[in-house]
This record gives structure tokens, C-alpha cells and sequence, in this order.
């Protein structure tokens, strides 16, 4: 299909491998030399466009973070190049608007043409209020989406309070017409949370995942972040000691191996669209530490893409093994699937047959062996229980 909605010449500054931190002798196998560099060429043939967004007018008490895109290229770029089918195209730096509000609304412009068009964005910023530019994006697609953020906190803020990094979920709430379906987050750290917080998240059948809990098992993140449109990271929920670079970072937090192991699973996801990573603050980065970790993430999540299974069962389920699970003494059945190409598993969830159309794609949701083991104790699932509850 010919792309054909913007010249993106007009929104971005491109990328010059002769200037500042980005000039380096780049050997053949580096990363740099297998993407692509935007000069408004045709992007038929692209399936991930890099985008640098320096905003950073709203942030938190993390003022140095529109540092950050060139900063993480300058380590991505010298990491060794992929194997793999993708093909990627650097877009450049996204010029920042006059006002916050011109940012959002171009970004969110830009990734809707790259989303309709199956060219998935990799955003590096920039603060992390940018998620709601990226959820707006979906506006048109006429579809409902789940948003995943890897975060220590679950940024409600204060909802009367203009949009901020630490308010941006609640005005993705609150915003009409809704089309969010699920929020999850992984790796909220318990004293940062209050009451209400909490309250507010069990009382929206919305998934959230303490620290503790997803570290004692790091690989039941993948069907968490399988159900994913858009993954927002805030690099502060890695731990200070390999991630200084964030005014707010704190002393517990994921490893960097962990990190690395999210976003490859992210990566591999078909269901995922959309990536960005936010508030590295290159100001506060001890030996450029943080900027590593995030250029390894990227790597790592670009590794995952290139192995997606494409095994997301729509359509004929032939080539899927499915259970059948009788809980409370035969009154309820959940039907599970298993893909014979990658050995994930995946729930039907019932609905009201009025609810199709809008909720359809959600009927199936990723879930792990772990949730089958539950329903064979004649139990049911959290996530069935959450996703059911939301159907109503």
C-alpha cells in the first residue's frame, strides 16, 4: 500500500550522523548502519519508524528529559545490528510545538497515519504525559485499546490540574468519548500508592501488578503486556543504581535484565502497536547509564518483533489446542487455547451478544499456564474475572 497522508518533512528535524554525539565511525554491523534515516521517501516497505520527542514543559520535577532522544541514539546506534525481517526508518526529532497542546496534537497525528499504515513507532522522549498524545492517536481507528505502563507509580495526580506526567492517566480516564478498555500497570511500588488509588483501579477492573509480585516471576509479564495497543515505560521504575538518569528515580525498582526482558516480550506481542519510553534525564545520568539500559530495551524490543509468531487465534482455531475447564461443580466452562507455534495460551471470555461488535477484540485474552493450573482448582482467573466484569 502506497503511503500517502503526510510529508513528515514538515513535523521533524532529521538525523545527522556527521554532528555532535551521533558523529562516530560506525562499523558495518553497527545498528546505525542497518535502519534507515527519513529524507520523505517512501515508507511502503517500513515496519518501525524511530520518533525523538523532546517535550518536556509538563513534566515533574524532571526538567533535563527533551535530552534524552539523541542520547539514547547515541548507544543504540553503536549496538550491534539485528537479524531479522524488519525494516526500519529513523523519522528524526519531532519539532516541538508552541504549546504543549501543538505537541500532542502532532504526534498523535503522526501516529495515527504510521499505525493505519502497519508501521509500528518506537517513541523516545520526552516526559511521560506523551502517552496521552499516543492513546489519542487511536481516536480514529475505531477500535477500543489497553494501554500497559511500566511504572513505579500509577500517575492519577490530581485530575483538576492541567495535563501532566503525573496526572496523564486520569485524563485518559476521563476522556470522551472513551475507548479505553483496560489499563494495566506492572511494577508499582507499594508506598507510592494510596488508598484511593488503589480503590480506584479495583473498582475499573483495571490490572496492577506490585514489584515484588511480578520479580518473584518475570515471565508472567508476557501475557500482561500480549494484551497491550500501547506500552509506555518510565525509566524510573528501574532501580537508581543502574538508572540515575531521572530526578525521581528511586532506590528499588526492576533490574536492567528485567527491563530488557518487558520490552522483548512487548516486542514479540501481535497485538502491540505503539512503544515509548520516557523521562530519561541525561542531566542526572551517572556514566550515561540510563541511556544504555534504554538503547538495550529498544534493541531488545526490536528482537522481539522480528519473532512474532503472528498466532493471535482469530478466525479458524483448528491449529490451536483447546481445553475445556469445568469450575463450580460444572456450573461455569472456561475455554482455553493453546498455539502450536509458540505454546502461549489464551482465555474465551463470554459476552453480551449486544457487546460484539465494540468488544470483540477483546474476547480473547493472553494469559499463561499458570491461569490454567487456576481454573483446573476450580478456580477462576484473575484476568477472566477482570475482563468478564468489564463486558457487562
Amino acid at each position: 500500500m502506497q503511503f500517502k497522508y503526510m510529508d513528515f518533512t514538515v513535523f521533524f528535524d532529521p538525523i545527522n550522523l556527521n554532528e555532535g554525539d551521533l558523529n562516530f565511525d560506525y562499523k558495518a554491523n553497527q545498528f546505525a548502519n542497518s535502519i534507515d534515516f527519513y529524507e520523505n521517501q517512501d515508507l511502503t516497505n517500513y515496519n518501525i519508524a524511530i520518533i525523538g520527542v523532546g517535550e518536556e514543559r509538563n513534566a515533574f520535577n524532571n526538567f533535563g528529559c527533551s535530552l534524552a532522544p539523541n542520547n539514547v541514539r547515541k548507544y543504540l546506534y553503536r549496538l550491534t545490528s539485528l537479524n531479522g525481517s524488519s525494516k526500519i526508518i529513523d523519522l528524526g526529532n519531532l519539532k516541538i510545538g508552541a504549546t504543549t497542546q501543538d505537541t500532542y496534537f502532532a504526534l498523535s497525528s503522526i501516529l495515527e497515519d504510521l499505525i493505519k499504515n502497519n508501521i509500528l513507532p518506537i517513541i523516545i522522549g520526552g516526559s511521560q504525559d506523551l502517552t496521552y498524545a499516543n492513546f489519542l492517536a487511536y481516536k480514529n481507528l475505531e477500535q477500543t485499546v489497553n494501554i500497559v505502563t511500566v511504572d513505579s507509580k500509577f500517575d492519577l495526580g490530581v485530575p483538576d490540574e492541567d495535563l501532566n506526567s503525573q496526572n496523564f492517566l486520569t485524563k485518559i480516564i476521563l476522556h470522551q468519548p472513551n475507548y479505553l478498555f483496560n489499563y494495566s500497570n506492572i511494577g508499582y511500588q507499594s508506598y507510592f500508592i494510596d488508598k484511593d488509588e488503589n480503590e480506584l483501579m479495583n473498582k475499573l477492573f483495571f490490572d496492577t501488578y506490585r514489584l515484588g509480585q511480578v520479580q518473584k516471576n518475570i515471565e508472567e509479564v508476557e501475557p500482561i503486556v500480549r494484551n497491550a495497543d500501547i506500552l509506555s515505560f518510565d525509566v524510573s521504575a528501574i532501580r537508581q543504581s543502574e538508572a540515575p538518569g531521572n530526578k525521581n528515580a528511586s532506590p528499588n525498582g526492576f533490574y536492567g535484565e528485567q527491563a530488557c526482558q518487558i520490552t522483548r516480550y512487548a516486542g514479540l506481542s501481535d497485538k502491540l502497536t505503539s512503544i515509548g519510553f520516557y523521562e530519561l534525564n541525561p542531566e542526572e545520568d551517572n556514566n550515561s547509564q540510563t541511556a544504555h539500559s534504554v538503547a538495550q530495551m529498544i534493541w531488545y524490543f526490536i528482537d522481539g518483533v522480528n519473532y512474532r509468531k503472528k498466532d493471535f487465534p482469530v478466525g479458524s482455531r483448528k491449529n490451536y489446542l483447546k481445553y475445556m475447564v469445568n469450575i463450580q461443580d460444572g456450573k461455569n466452562e472456561i475455554v482455553f487455547y493453546k498455539s502450536d507455534k509458540s505454546e502461549r495460551w489464551w482465555m474465551d471470555v463470554p459476552y453480551p451478544s449486544h457487546k460484539k461488535i465494540k468488544y470483540e477484540r477483546h474476547l480473547l485474552i493472553p494469559c499463561s499456564y499458570e491461569d490454567y493450573q487456576t481454573a483446573c482448582n476450580n478456580e477462576v482467573p484473575d484476568r477472566w474475572w477482570q475482563t468478564f466484569q468489564k463486558l457487562l
